[in-house]
């Protein structure tokens, strides 16, 4: 497998604008609740980079198209065709998603996530991972790893306990349950919630605000505040790569992805009945 890399273009599932000073990057796949398939990373990936080493960007805001969702993780479907039958690549695609987190949170320059929707999985950990986030009061968080096979460790166990604190972490790893856009206020998850059609203009004020300071201490004060969540993703993501590759063969990870492809609820008694046999 190679890493898919291509600048992105208008007709990509990725779109790149710039508009005073601001980088807009979109997630373009709104028919598939802009889920991310491997080729989605690559030019995401491209899209951060351009953004990075862009001197008249001074704001990147990260987004989703539509309104019913801002990202909801990895596209199931693809995992269920591709990686299932091949484990070993999801190897490859980890280091990809790694790398677009990285891209995201070492900037050098303040990134906002704009929730347009819903926040599923990978999505939340994106969210996570840039500097500050608005809501749209329709928007719901959720991480959904134990529910379809997996587990969140690209991000959410790493920085849930950080941010929200341990045991509303574990709830939302643990029992796979959405939180509103006010919880995830009052929980610290985000900035601002406001009505959709304010999501806008408040992500601008933001803007504006953020590039009325100076860049470079603005740089360097990210590095520092990201500190915790360095230790914490460095410490544990390449053990959690290993750990989610080799699971992709597992019986849990077929059944799970299977479920939801098929559209049906996964058979966790029969999975447990297997493990006491």
């Amino acid at each position: 497998m190679t890493q898919p890399d291509a600048p992105p273009t208008a007709t990509d599932d990725v779109l790149y604008e710039t508009n005073d000073r601001v980088a807009t990057i979109t997630l373009n796949r709104p028919q598939a609740y802009n889920a991310y398939t491997t080729e989605t990373l690559g030019r995401l990936h491209a899209a951060l980079r351009r953004a990075m080493w862009d001197d008249e960007v001074g704001v990147v805001v990260l987004t989703g198209a539509g309104r019913k969702a801002f990202c909801t993780g990895g596209d199931v479907k693809e995992y269920a065709e591709r990686y299932v039958k091949r484990p070993d690549d999801f190897w490859k695609y980890m280091v990809l998603f790694a790398d677009c987190l990285d891209a995201i949170r070492g900037m050098g320059k303040p990134t906002i996530a704009r929730l347009n929707g819903m926040t599923v999985g990978g999505g939340n950990e994106m969210n996570m991972a840039c500097d500050l986030a608005v809501a749209a009061d329709h928007v719901s968080i959720r991480q959904v790893g134990a529910k379809v096979g997996s587990v969140a460790a690209g991000g959410a166990t790493q920085w849930l306990p950080i941010m929200v604190g341990d045991r509303r972490a574990r709830e939302m790893l643990y029992l796979c349950e959405p939180i509103t856009a006010q919880q995830a206020l009052d929980w610290g998850l985000v900035n601002r919630v406001v009505p959709f059609d304010e999501l806008d203009a408040t992500v601008r004020e933001l803007c504006d605000k953020l590039l009325d300071k100076f860049p470079s201490c603005l740089s360097y004060t990210q590095c520092q505040v990201n500190y915790w969540k360095d230790q914490a993703w460095y410490s544990t993501i390449g053990h959690a790569r290993e750990w989610l590759t080799m699971h992709f063969g597992h019986p849990e990870t077929a059944e799970g992805m299977q479920a939801f492809v098929e559209k049906r609820a996964p058979d966790y008694a029969g999975i447990r009945k297997r493990k006491t046999r």
